[in-house]
């Protein structure tokens, strides 16, 4: 008998996992694929469901709490199945950051849409993807294991806010420190 991988069999499968402190342990999980499922993450962050927005928050944050990226795609996992989604661009979004201390000894947390928390810094690095054709930056965090987070815009301009200039192999850098690593978001010539 062969069964069709659903958002409610994904559901019912953590459902039935022993309560745990923290994310479920995704990386450990191997379960055999079992084709693709309905759902997208659109490039704002919004879920969906079979073309439909997903309007529960809590149903989301379990969603993304499952999810697992290998190589260039994404799967919702369980200990029992493995699915594939699409997602537009970064699985995640960050809608906003804290600020600690000043100077080198700046630390940003970022708070993503799905309630997700990261500290930028050699673990959590920050990266900015230029578009080839209207150079137009796009932003990401790392969050947790391979899965980054689009920074959302006013966020990207409050980094912008706190950024400087460094020199890195004898090119100056506009960027943004958090614990103790500069992370260059554009060359300093280009900003004149």
């Amino acid at each position: 008998m062969i069964v069709k991988p659903s958002a409610d069999g994904l559901a019912s499968s953590l459902s039935a996992l022993p309560r745990q402190k923290g994310p479920p342990p995704v990386h450990l999980w191997n379960p055999p694929y079992c084709g693709e499922i309905d759902m997208r993450i659109a490039r704002d962050g919004t879920w969906f469901h079979e073309g439909t927005p997903i309007g529960r928050p809590g149903l989301v944050k379990l969603f993304s709490s499952i999810l697992k990226k290998e190589g260039d795609r994404f799967f919702l996992v369980t200990p029992v199945e493995k699915v594939g989604i699409t997602v537009e661009d970064a699985p995640m979004v960050a809608v906003d950051f804290d600020v600690a201390d000043k100077g080198p000894d700046q630390v940003l947390t970022f708070h993503t849409k799905t309630e997700d928390e990261a500290i930028a810094g050699p673990d959590h690095p920050i990266r900015i993807h230029r578009d080839p054709v209207t150079g137009e930056p796009s932003p990401y965090v790392l969050i947790r294991a391979n899965l980054e987070a689009l920074i959302d815009r006013k966020s990207f301009y409050r980094l912008i806010d706190l950024g400087s200039h460094e020199d890195r192999d004898g090119i100056s850098w506009f960027g943004v420190r958090s614990s103790g690593v500069f992370f260059p978001i554009i060359p300093s010539a280009d900003l004149t």
